[in-house]
C-alpha cells in the first residue's frame, strides 16, 4: 500500500477518522465511527481522556485503519476565525511576528492561544488572510488522548479548511458556500476557486441520528434498566454495533417536513428555521462587505442537513443551486462506502486527511 494520512475528528457524540491514500487521485481506504458516551467531549475539547483514547484504539481496530500519523480537526465555536491583513513577510517571519501582531484580538492570553493564519490575497506589500486562534489546553487535551492511544498527531488543522479541501474536488472554480450542519454546531465557508475567503462556526439544535441515540441511553438508564456503566459500555465498547452499521441509521427524526413558504411565514419546525436562518444570515453578511463576488451555489453536508426540511427549506431562502454532498461524491472509496448521516459527517474528516503531507 502506498502512502497514506488519517483524518480525525472528535465531536460530542463519536470520534471518526478517514484513511485516504495520497496518490494524484486519492482514494479512501478506511473510515470508521465510534460513538462517546455522554460527558467524554463537548465541542471538540476532550473531558474524559481515558475514555477518548480507548475511543481511537477501538476506532482504528474496527475500521481497519493502518495510518499512525493523523492530521486532527478543530471545529468548536471557542475557535476564533476572523479576517485580518499584515505585511507580506516570509512564512517563517509571520509565524514569529504572528503573536505580538494579535495579542489584543484574542479572548485570552497569547500564550494560551494557538495560532494559524492563512493567507487568501496579497495587495501590494499587504497580505490578506483568515486568522484562526484556538485555546492551547483545548488542543493539548485532545493530543493527549492521542498519545494514549499510540496514534501520533502530526498537525491540527481547523476543521472548515479540511471541509474547503473536499469541496474544492467536487467545485475547484467560482465562489461556494459550504455547510456542515453537524449535531451540535454548524460550519459556514465561503471559499472562491477552492480557496477560503470567510468562515463563521455556530451553534446547532437538530435532533441527528447521534441525538437520538444519546437521548436513549439516557432514557434506558433513567429506567433503570441499565445502570450508567453498563449503558456506557454498551454504546463504546461493543464492535459489533460498530461493524454491522449501527452508525448508519434512517436520519428521519421528528423535526417534520417544512411545508413550501413556511419559513417566510414563521411556521414549521424552530429548530430547522432557526439553523436556516444562521446560514442564510451569514451568506447575506457575506455578500454584503465589500468586494463580495456573487455566490454560485451552496454545497451542504454533516448530519444536520439530513433532518427533514433543512436541504428544501434552504434551497427556498436561496437563489441559487442547493447540493448535498456525501463521502463517496467526493472522492472514490475501496470496498462498500458508508451512508446515510455517516457518509454526510466524513466529508471534512476526508478533507482533514488530503491535508496529509504529500
Amino acid at each position: 500500500m502506498g502512502k497514506s494520512h488519517v483524518g480525525v475528528e472528535i465531536t460530542e457524540e463519536s470520534v471518526r477518522a478517514v484513511e485516504v491514500t495520497l496518490d494524484r487521485t486519492p482514494q479512501v481506504i478506511a473510515y470508521g465511527e465510534v460513538p462517546l458516551p455522554p460527558e467524554a467531549a463537548r465541542d471538540s475539547e476532550v473531558i474524559d481522556e481515558g475514555t477518548v483514547a480507548l475511543a481511537i484504539r477501538q476506532l482504528w481496530t474496527t475500521a481497519r485503519i493502518h495510518g499512525k500519523s493523523v492530521t486532527l480537526g478543530v471545529a468548536s465555536r471557542r475557535v476564533l476565525v476572523r479576517e485580518y491583513s499584515t505585511q507580506v513577510m516570509a512564512p517563517e517571519l509571520l509565524r514569529q511576528a504572528l503573536p505580538y501582531q494579535v495579542q489584543d484580538l484574542l479572548p485570552v492570553p497569547v500564550n494560551q492561544a494557538v495560532l494559524d493564519y492563512y493567507p487568501t490575497s496579497q495587495e501590494g506589500d499587504q497580505l490578506h488572510g483568515l486568522l484562526v486562534a484556538a485555546v492551547s489546553e483545548t488542543v493539548e487535551g485532545m493530543i493527549a488522548a492521542f498519545d494514549r492511544a499510540k496514534v501520533r498527531v502530526a498537525g491540527v488543522d481547523l476543521t472548515t479548511f479540511g471541509l474547503s479541501r473536499a469541496a474544492s474536488l467536487i467545485a475547484p472554480a467560482g465562489t461556494h458556500a459550504v455547510v456542515h450542519v453537524g449535531d451540535h454546531t454548524t460550519q459556514v465557508l465561503i471559499q472562491r476557486d477552492g480557496a477560503p475567503e470567510f468562515v463563521r462556526i455556530t451553534p446547532v439544535d437538530l435532533e441527528t441520528a447521534a441525538v437520538r441515540r444519546r437521548s436513549a441511553v439516557t432514557s434506558i438508564t433513567d429506567d433503570g434498566t441499565l445502570t450508567p456503566a453498563e449503558a456506557t459500555s454498551n454504546v463504546l465498547l461493543d464492535p459489533a454495533r460498530v461493524a454491522a452499521g449501527a452508525l448508519q441509521e434512517s436520519a428521519a427524526g421528528s423535526a417534520g417536513i417544512v411545508p413550501r413558504g413556511a419559513l417566510r411565514g414563521d411556521i414549521g419546525p424552530k429548530p430547522v428555521a432557526d439553523v436556516i436562518g444562521r446560514i442564510r444570515g451569514t451568506i447575506s453578511f457575506y455578500l454584503n462587505r465589500p468586494g463580495a463576488t456573487r455566490i454560485e451555489g451552496v454545497l451542504i453536508c454533516g448530519a444536520g442537513s439530513a433532518v427533514d426540511g433543512v436541504v428544501s427549506g434552504l434551497a427556498e431562502v436561496l437563489d441559487v443551486p442547493v447540493r448535498q454532498i456525501s463521502l463517496g461524491d467526493v472522492v472514490s472509496v475501496r470496498g462498500a462506502a458508508p451512508a446515510g448521516e455517516h457518509a454526510l459527517n466524513l466529508v471534512s474528516t476526508l478533507g482533514l486527511a488530503l491535508g496529509g503531507e504529500r
